[in-house]
């Protein structure tokens, strides 16, 4: 007689019980988390408004050496005061960077989002506070110090991670500890460009899985919060000075004005994959350098330290450090028009950007995008300008079209790119060759690369963020959050009498059948067949085993598994631990249309 796997005298030990225990977790309504919103924007704008003063310190003690918080990254420099020295300058704060990073808050290096979406998607909300702390003096120490990164990401990461603490204090549920989170992303944004609009698109678009009511409310309230506060401490005006760009109406577009707009969305989609690819690249091979973190560092900072001398020595201006807004206000103010200038910009931008989240600056994405975008448009105007004389594309136009274009494409936010480049020059007549050359440029990096700059990240961790959001957060939850954790192991050639030994009639659960350790059949619970069992009790269980199986792993998303039980018109789901090929003794759970029901129902609120 062939035994059961795992079997006793009488009980054959073949089921697996793994309890689970109450999270404590509770719900709010909507009013008291709005007030919690409140508080978050509150917060963030506060935080945004500290962490700008943070830049400015570091970067007049390693630029200007002088002690000093007044800093306008608006406004272009005289060379440091340091000459060639300053050399040093990102080298030394890169090294600072690197040990806060590597002690206290391994989550604050690079650019920020895609760990703020890996806590949406895969750990439940959960950013732990000290993120917060450590972003800002980790980011505000790359970026005054020279590293090529933006103030966006980090202010976007440190508003998550206020909202998430700030939730995970008082024990929220996950989808409301997911729409503080969210609401404080959108609130960094909004207070760091003065665009409210676009504060709550980003939310909406990059990070939030479900949209309805319960978490709109939220986002938009602490985006007003944190843009009140913005305004008041910092000012009223967008964040870059344009002078009125006139557009015609859509209704009077010529040929050339249209091929204008479609060619530099067309090269702007293909800008955003040379972006993404470069990104990865240098995220990929800096670790792989001879050394450690830190001379990895050192590496990659003097490079940037490089480029800051020369250009200096070239130009009478480093460029391609920090922000980079002091560029893009001069393109707007058609103080910088030479293509071949802009388009050397652009080049060494782009590299100067992945060199420095490479080998471990901690800082934003989305300013050096608007910086590539800015030059890559205002550079594609002066060349065409002799091509399509008629296209009315003039320098600060096209870096506008450019900008949004490039963020566009880039970080998957079309529509937050749409609305905030709208917010900040005030000119509604530039809506339609924006739509235009973003939704091409987004079409173009889709067709050359699926993933964003944020997701490609994750995609090489194994966690995909699912590129079309359903309107249930429910898909939120991994295999493991809903599959039934009991169920019996059998081996090929026992009976069902065997098999149903300890089984409760009441309880009926699922049976794995399994052959010389490997998988090959399931039969779900509460199946019809087990009725078999009292008039054929001596049948095998692999004749009632199911071979269309699907099999997940615990950490996929339920948009994965839904999607392989519907391909595969399976009733159940095999989950097992592990990143080899599962066998039996990696099966930890089964999910059932049972389950998945629970999972629904538990997610609907009236």
């Amino acid at each position: 007689m062939t035994e059961l796997a795992a079997s006793t005298s009488k009980t054959p030990e073949l089921v697996r019980v793994h309890g689970s225990k109450s999270t404590g977790e509770r719900t709010v309504s909507l009013l008291a988390l709005c007030g919690l919103a409140l508080v978050i924007g509150v917060m963030t704008g506060f935080g945004a408004v500290v962490f700008r003063a943070l830049i400015g310190l570091v970067h007049n003690i390693s630029y200007n050496g002088r002690l000093s918080f007044l800093y306008d990254a608006n406004v272009a420099e005289a060379p440091s005061r340091f000459g060639d020295w300053v050399f040093f300058s990102p080298i030394i704060g890169g090294l600072i960077v690197v040990y806060l990073v590597r002690q206290f808050a391994p989550e604050a290096k690079g650019h920020g989002v895609p760990e703020v979406m890996d806590a949406v998607f895969y750990k439940h909300g959960n950013i732990r506070g000290l993120v917060a702390l450590i972003k800002a003096l980790a980011s505000a120490i790359s970026i005054g110090s020279g590293a090529a990164v933006g103030r966006e990401g980090p202010i976007i990461q440190i508003g998550s991670a206020l909202g998430s603490a700030f939730a995970q204090v008082i024990r929220l549920s996950t989808w409301q500890k997911i729409t503080l989170l969210s609401a404080g992303a959108g609130a960094g944004i909004a207070a760091t460009f003065n665009t409210p609009l676009g504060g709550v698109l980003f939310a909406l678009e990059i990070l939030l899985p479900e949209v309805s009511n319960r978490t709109f409310l939220p986002v938009v309230v602490a985006t007003g919060a944190a843009t009140t506060i913005g305004r008041v401490l910092i000012g009223p005006d967008p964040a870059f000075a344009v002078s009125d760009v006139q557009f015609a109406l859509a209704g009077t577009f010529g040929a050339q004005e249209a091929i204008a707009f479609v060619l530099l969305g067309i090269l702007c989609g293909v800008a955003a994959w040379a972006f993404i690819r470069l990104l990865v690249i240098m995220e990929d091979g800096f670790p792989k350098l001879p050394g450690n973190e830190y001379t990895q560092n050192i590496i990659g900072m003097a490079v940037i330290g490089l480029m800051m001398v020369v250009l200096t020595r070239s130009f009478g201006h480093s460029y391609v450090d920090g922000v980079g807004y002091s560029v893009i206000q001069a393109i707007f103010d058609q103080k910088m028009t030479a293509a071949g200038l802009l388009v050397l910009l652009f080049l060494l931008k782009m590299l100067a950007t992945t060199v420095s989240l490479g080998c471990g600056a901690s800082g934003g994405i989305f300013s050096p995008s608007l910086y590539l975008g800015a030059t890559l448009g205002a550079a594609f105007a002066a060349a065409a300008s002799t091509l399509l004389p008629h296209a009315g594309l003039s320098v600060p136009s096209a870096a506008i079209i450019g900008m949004a274009a490039m963020v566009g494409a880039g970080t998957g936010g079309v529509m937050t790119a749409i609305v905030m480049v709208f917010e900040m020059t005030r000119d509604y007549a530039i809506i339609v060759p924006v739509i235009v050359a973003v939704a091409l440029a987004a079409s173009v990096r889709r067709a050359l690369i699926s993933e964003t700059i944020y997701t490609v990240k994750l995609r090489h961790r194994g966690h995909r963020i699912p590129k079309e959001r359903h309107i249930n957060l429910y898909l939120v939850k991994q295999a493991q959050d809903i599959m039934e954790r009991r169920f019996i192991v059998a081996k090929a050639g026992t009976t069902l009498k065997q098999a149903m030994v300890a089984e409760d009639t009441d309880d009926l659960r699922a049976i794995v059948v399994e052959r010389e350790g490997r998988i090959v059949g399931l039969i779900p619970p509460r199946s019809g067949l087990w009725l078999e069992s009292r008039t054929n009790p001596d049948l095998l269980v692999e004749r009632f085993a199911e071979q269309r199986m699907v099999i997940c792993r615990d950490e996929d998303l339920l948009s994965l598994v839904f999607a392989r039980l519907r391909r595969h018109r399976a009733g159940a789901a095999i989950i097992f631990r592990g990143a080899h090929r599962p066998r039996i003794s990696d099966v930890v759970g089964i999910i059932t249309k049972r389950a998945i029901a629970d999972a629904v129902i538990d997610s609907y609120e009236e």
